[in-house]
């Protein structure tokens, strides 16, 4: 009897538990549902606010250019013989014979025109004088600078100079230095100019004698553009040939006058795709104080300014009118706090991101100062570690849950 009623019992205890089954099956489903229908974190890609050195650069094309040309043109008008030079042949200053001109002897009976020959002598020698000062001038100021720099030298291995001093007092002696090579150059084209005027004030002063005046290079270098090879009358202005030093490079950056604004004299550059492995190394030396209208590819209008900029590295076999690409630093903080601009947003005229909190999205509006083009400057409206959202998708909103 005990036994059919402990049978009895478990087929009860077997049928309740099958009749639970089904309810199971249903929770678990409902369960599923719910989750399914529960909004799921937004997979997004996240960055730190953080503190570190800020750069800011204007990138446009320029060329090089040698900064110091003469363009030979002959001290009296007469017969040009043929020119046997050509672009890339090495001159030396006071030897190399440029040309030969087979003067005009019937000009030179005329007495206004022996007046003229006097007066273009001393004019030539008058400049001539005001070079050497400024060369004198260039070559003292460039020794106090120098002293200068030495003492800044001193003064930076113990710290008591700023970085800021130490680069002007640099920045003054390569300029100095600049102002000085420019006057020597200056100072030898006078000279030059002194002998052809004599040359010119001999075939005026002494019309029998019709040996021809040869002009000589006035500059060490090479020649690089011939302008008359052919034999022909020339006048006084004709432009025969343009010499100069291919070693005397500067480059010459066509900047839009928005951005040239915030360039200033001294401000580094790197010189890229130049045609070698490695960007050269550069400073900008002149800002030029007027602009000109330029038409772009597009046919649109642009007020451009010529920046030009000294080399800090050896420039190779960079030439005369080669393509470079410069980038020009025009502001530089160290321990800047930022953020990426892809986690930068307009709302109207505020710029704003989103921050992340325990999961979540905030929405911040943030003020922003300096910008790179991949890093914002934060003046307001985060703090240091603030976890924003880099590229925001749509579908997130002030709240939403994200991972």
């Amino acid at each position: 009897m005990k036994s059919a009623t402990s049978a009895q019992s478990k087929r009860r205890k077997r049928g309740a538990w099958r009749k639970l089954i089904p309810y199971a099956i249903g929770g678990f489903v409902l369960l599923a549902i719910i989750n399914g229908l529960r909004p799921k974190p937004v997979n997004v890609e996240m960055a730190t606010a953080a503190r570190g050195p800020l750069t800011v650069t204007v990138f446009e094309e320029g060329k090089t250019r040698i900064r110091h040309r003469y363009v030979i043109t002959p001290p009296v008008a007469g017969f040009l013989n043929r020119v046997t030079l050509r672009a890339g042949t090495p001159i030396q200053a006071g030897k190399t014979v440029l040309a030969t001109i087979e003067p005009q002897m019937a000009g030179f009976l005329d007495p206004r025109a022996r007046a003229q020959a006097e007066a273009a002598v001393d004019a030539a020698e008058a400049t001539k004088m005001s070079r050497q000062a400024n060369l004198e001038r260039a070559a003292s100021a460039l020794d106090l600078a120098r002293k200068d720099f030495a003492r800044a030298e001193s003064l930076r291995k113990t710290g008591a100079i700023s970085v800021q001093d130490f680069d002007s007092a640099e920045n003054r002696v390569n300029i100095l230095t600049r102002e000085s090579r420019a006057a020597q150059f200056a100072l030898r084209v006078a000279e030059f100019e002194v002998a052809q005027a004599k040359a010119a004030l001999v075939q005026a002063t002494q019309p029998g004698k019709s040996e021809p005046i040869s002009i000589l290079a006035p500059v060490d270098g090479f020649v690089l553009n011939v302008f008359e090879e052919n034999s022909r009358v020339v006048t006084v202005s004709t432009q025969i040939m343009e010499v100069g030093d291919p070693r005397d490079l500067e480059a010459e950056i066509e900047l839009l006058s928005t951005d040239a604004v915030g360039v200033t004299p001294g401000a580094e550059v790197s010189i890229e795709q130049w045609g070698g492995n490695t960007p050269l190394r550069g400073r900008v030396s002149v800002v030029e104080p007027g602009g000109f209208t330029k038409i772009s590819a597009l046919g649109v209008e642009e007020q451009r300014v010529k920046v030009r900029v000294d080399f800090a590295d050896s420039t190779g076999k960079l030439g005369d009118r080669y393509r470079v690409e410069a980038r020009i630093v025009t502001w530089h903080g160290d321990g800047v706090l930022q953020i990426p601009t892809g986690a930068l947003f307009r709302r109207g005229n505020d710029w704003m991101t989103f921050t992340v909190t325990d999961g979540r999205t905030c929405l911040q509006k943030v003020e922003i100062g300096h910008t790179n083009g991949t890093s914002a400057e934060v003046i307001s409206g985060l703090q240091k570690d603030a976890v924003v959202i880099v590229h925001p998708p749509d579908s997130v909103r002030e709240g939403t849950r994200v991972k």
